[in-house]
């Protein structure tokens, strides 16, 4: 099987670890920097070039697309699509989950557990945005921010109200939710494949930092799920129509909250924290859904 990699990088170490186990599977993969990808559009010729030369030849792409990218990342994902060729996460799956606001209607609508959240366009309710969430302490989010960045504690209504109009006025888009005190500065990542969850890991922040995220100096411990987080992540994945996906939730006196559910989740943390071969899994995955081209009609790669 021929596998196209789409990544800034093979030193990145989840794009490194794909190679690695695409290449123990007895299969050839590369990896495409998406956006040094370019296509034309034109009636049944749907191709995609990259360094001058015409790709060829894919049974399967494998997205790592950044939240920086998104719109030309899902360009190239959503091109090969118009190939036939299978993707282990759909463009119209990574788009969706990149919405934060569309995300958390979509999960809630479905009957997840989610923080209370509210979004608004002017700073004039303020004071109702505090009470909804339950007042402080309370998180602000910006709808941009990735790996932790951009996410607020406010613990006081002044600190609060100042953060929130701060972004407001400036016609900067954020969610304001609720603090779940419960949680302990930790959160829980699932990682969802196909449909199971095949690794799943606790991460709690360093002293001092409410935020866990391993990028933001966290740690991560491998964790045994209940069945209701279980089935909350895997329905999660299911809502955004994502094959491939880390769902993070932090566990509440009310049962499971789904923050997040990312379409590239990195390796690194997982894998060390569960000792599971996730790369391998995905490989594993695609190996079991992505159709074989035929022979005549490789024509390179």
């Amino acid at each position: 099987m021929q596998i196209v990699i789409l990544s800034r990088s093979p030193r990145i170490y989840s794009t490194s670890r794909l190679l690695q186990a695409a290449e123990q599977h007895g299969h050839q993969a590369i990896v495409l920097n998406h956006t040094k990808c370019y296509f034309g559009i034109e009636k049944g010729k749907p191709q995609v070039f990259y360094e001058g030369k015409e790709v060829n030849g894919a049974d399967a792409v494998i997205p790592r697309i950044g939240a920086s990218v998104t719109f030309y990342g899902t360009a190239v994902v959503r091109q090969f699509e118009m190939q036939r060729i299978f993707s282990a996460n759909e463009s119209q799956a990574i788009t969706r989950s990149r919405d934060k606001l569309r995300s958390l209607q979509l999960l809630a609508r479905a009957g997840l557990g989610i923080p209370k959240t509210v979004f608004a366009d002017t700073s004039h309710n303020v004071d109702d945005m505090i009470r909804m969430v339950g007042g402080p302490p309370l998180v602000i989010k910006l709808l941009e921010g990735t790996q932790g960045i951009g996410v607020i504690l406010a613990e006081t209504i002044q600190s609060a109200k100042s953060t929130i109009e701060a972004f407001l006025d400036r016609e900067i888009y954020i969610l304001v939710q609720e603090f779940i005190k419960e949680a302990n500065g930790a959160d829980i990542r699932a990682f969802v494949i196909d449909g199971n969850v095949v690794g799943a890991m606790k991460r709690m922040g360093k002293e001092g930092e409410f935020r866990s995220n391993l990028h933001r100096g966290g740690q991560g411990m491998s964790v045994k799920l209940s069945p209701d987080e279980e089935q909350s992540a895997i329905k999660a994945a299911k809502v955004l129509g994502l094959r491939v996906a880390g769902v993070d939730m932090l566990r509440s006196s009310r049962g499971p909250m789904i923050l997040e559910v990312n379409s590239s989740p990195g390796l690194k943390g997982i894998e060390k924290a569960t000792g599971v071969d996730i790369a391998a899994k995905i490989i594993e995955f695609v190996e079991r859904n992505a159709p074989l081209k035929q022979v005549e009609d490789r024509v390179g790669f």
